[in-house]
């Protein structure tokens, strides 16, 4: 725990001066403490002049911002790492940008575990979402926690993958810790704390949400873990910007393929042909990863169904499929085959999508 003084002065450090800043005056001076005492001649080479222009005014929010974080840190599994702290995760440690505030709250030692990141759109496919639980669940019975980014879509699938099969998961966000966003995951961050898992950001309290702060939050998702999963992406999507921070980390990109007339593929396409290792199943990943122990991860297949049912699922592939499609290929009749897909829908074996669509789903 830090004392009032030192808390004090890495809020007023990192509230004034940016990250790169911030790190050149800790390497001036030794200690945030010190940084405020250096020579004007000193602050003049490690600051651009706009930055120390107001560099010697501490910020007029400090002093509130100072109250909430000291209340903030006497709640218990409520914590801060500093730069420098023997505990900051030495992985997160060794990339290029490490953040200079680690806020957490709930199990601080999920930091120093083996773990994979999986990420994606924010709006999968009915498949995705349950690659995402399948192979967070197959990682996670593995021994390795599962980090994400709490997101809506695939990030909420990995995490909740991770507890459905009593794993440990952590939460990079890019908002203050005293609020959750999207509001839609708040029972999902209740769920994930008392579950024994981790929230994570370099934010202050009472940052709100900003657009900017998501794409750094991913630096983080990447450098914390020891590989990246891409399960879906658009071409242009966040989930892209952390594969290529985790590929700068030199940490393992693995992409799960998809149809090629899905938008929310060809991330996944674009990253394999860039390298990224395709993979299927979990054990794909696990072969890339020191070994910890056995895991159950089979390719995430159907379960065993009805033989006039497993010959339909034969028959629609993974990709989505018209009833008229289904018609041709099966021979079924309209009615007999609109029965026998609803059947399925209610088991979970298929997703019915927009336009008069029709997916298989895989079930890990």
């Amino acid at each position: 725990m830090l004392d009032s003084a030192e808390l004090a002065a890495w809020l007023r450090l990192t509230e004034s001066v940016g990250p790169a800043a911030a790190r050149r005056l800790l390497a001036m001076a030794g200690s945030p403490q010190a940084v405020f005492e250096l020579p004007a001649a000193a602050l003049d080479q490690a600051l651009p002049g706009r930055q120390r222009e107001g560099f010697n005014r501490p910020p007029e929010h400090l002093e509130d911002l100072i109250a909430k974080a000291g209340a903030w840190l006497q709640q218990p599994g409520h914590d801060l790492l500093v730069l420098g702290d023997a505990d900051y995760p030495p992985r997160l440690l060794a990339t290029a940008d490490p953040p200079l505030l680690l806020w957490l709250q709930g199990r601080r030692e999920l930091l120093g575990t083996p773990s994979i990141a999986i990420v994606g759109s924010r709006n999968p496919t009915a498949q995705g979402g349950d690659n995402a639980r399948a192979f967070a669940r197959a990682l996670a019975r593995g021994g390795y926690t599962i980090v994400s980014g709490l997101a809506l879509g695939v990030d909420a699938a990995a995490h909740e993958g991770a507890l459905d099969a009593g794993g440990a998961t952590i939460a990079v966000v890019g908002t203050g810790l005293d609020q959750v966003y999207p509001r839609r995951n708040e029972a999902l961050a209740a769920r994930l704390l008392a579950g024994g898992g981790l929230m994570v950001s370099e934010y202050s309290l009472g940052t709100p949400v900003l657009p900017a702060n998501f794409p750094r939050r991913n630096r983080i998702i990447a450098g914390l873990a020891q590989g990246c999963l891409v399960v879906e992406a658009a071409v242009q999507s966040g989930s892209l910007i952390t594969a290529r921070q985790a590929v700068e980390a030199g940490r393992e990109v693995f992409a799960i393929p998809g149809s090629i007339h899905s938008p929310q593929a060809r991330g996944c396409h674009a990253l394999i042909r860039q390298g990224a290792k395709l993979v299927e199943s979990a054990q794909d990943v696990l072969e890339e990863l020191p070994p910890l122990g056995t895991v159950s991860a089979r390719s995430a297949d159907i379960e065993e169904t009805p033989h006039e049912q497993q010959a339909l699922l034969d028959a629609m592939g993974f990709d989505p499929v018209s009833l008229d499609a289904l018609m041709a290929r099966c021979g079924w009749p309209a009615a007999e085959l609109s029965a026998a897909l609803l059947e399925l829908e209610l088991d979970g074996h298929i997703a019915r999508l927009a336009g008069q669509l029709f997916q298989r789903r895989r079930q890990g």
